[in-house]
């Protein structure tokens, strides 16, 4: 993989307060990778630093194998959109978009070549003589995205560009970044807290805490075999259900038993021998976990609260100590109280380390 974007030991603090500490990271020419964690992680920190906003204190930033650390913003080759729209309330669309160009002293011709493409690309030529005051928040955005878009730049950075939008629109403009990603396959880093975002736009997610990027893989990958319980835990909604217990061995095999009850680990797929007597933390997602409404088997359980959701349903279960979420379909509904049984496909469960939280 060729590398558009490299950041190696890259460091930053202010005073006392180390925000990144030697992180490394390649991103791949053409490639969408997503930032993804709470607020306070250091996602934006790292992307500021990446566009020349922040100074870092220590390592070093390459874009398209030129070292940029000490470069301004202008002469790194990105283009930025940010969370506030940031456009000229005085200016027409039009103008906003070719304003840059015209200080860059672009000829004429070029600038409306420029301006044409943008504006087809994403659906604003009829408002090229507006004003922002004229717009929606979706077609501000939009221009937002547009201003960046006519600088024909390497890397377009994205610091959580739909967050002052409501939900439908996040949808629609989550559906147009994508769209524009697959149409120019410039390389894009995109900062979101939101999961949905993350899961849905990214080529790779490297999901953030502290500062460190705690997994950085594709997004199958990050939901199906969580690196650590963090990274479980974090993703999916609601999240991950976690039981803990410890491996016992029975007839030879291992298994994983918490508060007297057992569960065959048949079809999990562990990177090291399952040593019995091994604390440990079974994590499951809500949709793993098949219900039948037969409550005669093994894992016995009882219907604490129902949350019909439209396409599905979530249950709240009471089973061996523990509560759980489980996804159903959304034609099966059950009343509190119901007692039913449940079965975990353990193929696509995850088991970690109690005391290292590691996944095993």
């Amino acid at each position: 993989m060729q590398t558009s974007v490299s950041i190696k030991d890259l460091s930053l603090s202010f005073g006392a307060v180390n925000v990144l500490e030697n992180l490394n990271l390649d991103i791949g020419d053409g490639e969408f990778l997503v930032l993804l964690g709470s607020s306070g992680c250091g996602k934006s920190t790292l992307l500021n630093c990446i566009a020349g906003l922040l100074e870092p204190t220590g390592g070093q930033i390459f874009i398209k194998n030129k070292n940029v650390t000490w470069e301004e913003p202008k002469d790194r080759g990105i283009g930025m959109v940010f969370q506030s729209y940031a456009l000229y309330p005085q200016m027409t669309v039009e103008k906003n978009l070719s304003f840059g160009l015209q200080v860059a002293k672009m000829s004429r011709p070029e600038i409306d070549k420029r301006i044409t493409r943008a504006a087809e690309i994403l659906q604003i030529g009829p408002l090229l003589k507006r004003k922002p005051s004229e717009l929606s928040g979706g077609q501000r955005q939009r221009v937002a995205i547009g201003r960046a878009l006519v600088r024909d730049v390497d890397v377009f950075l994205f610091d959580e560009p739909l967050s002052n939008l409501d939900a439908k629109l996040r949808s629609e403009l989550r559906v147009e970044i994508k769209r524009l990603h697959q149409s120019l396959r410039n390389t894009m880093i995109y900062v979101t807290h939101d999961q949905i975002e993350a899961l849905t736009l990214a080529d790779r997610i490297a999901i953030m805490k502290s500062g460190v990027i705690q997994q950085l893989a594709d997004p199958n990958t990050i939901y199906n075999a969580p690196r650590n319980m963090f990274v479980a835990g974090f993703i999916g909604s609601p999240s991950m259900n976690f039981l803990h217990g410890e491996i016992a061995g029975r007839d030879g095999d291992p298994v994983f038993t918490t508060n007297g009850i057992d569960f065959a680990l048949d079809g999990y797929d562990a990177a090291e021998t399952l040593q019995p007597g091994r604390k440990v933390v079974l994590g499951v997602r809500p949709e793993h976990v098949a219900v039948d409404a037969q409550a005669d088997g093994t894992h016995q359980a009882t219907v604490d609260i129902e949350e019909p959701m439209g396409a599905d349903n979530l249950l709240w279960l009471k089973h061996a100590g523990h509560t759980l979420s489980v996804r159903v379909g959304g034609a099966r509904r059950f009343a509190p109280g119901t007692g039913v049984t449940l079965s975990f496909d353990m193929g696509l469960a995850s088991l970690f380390d109690a005391g290292t939280q590691e996944r095993i």
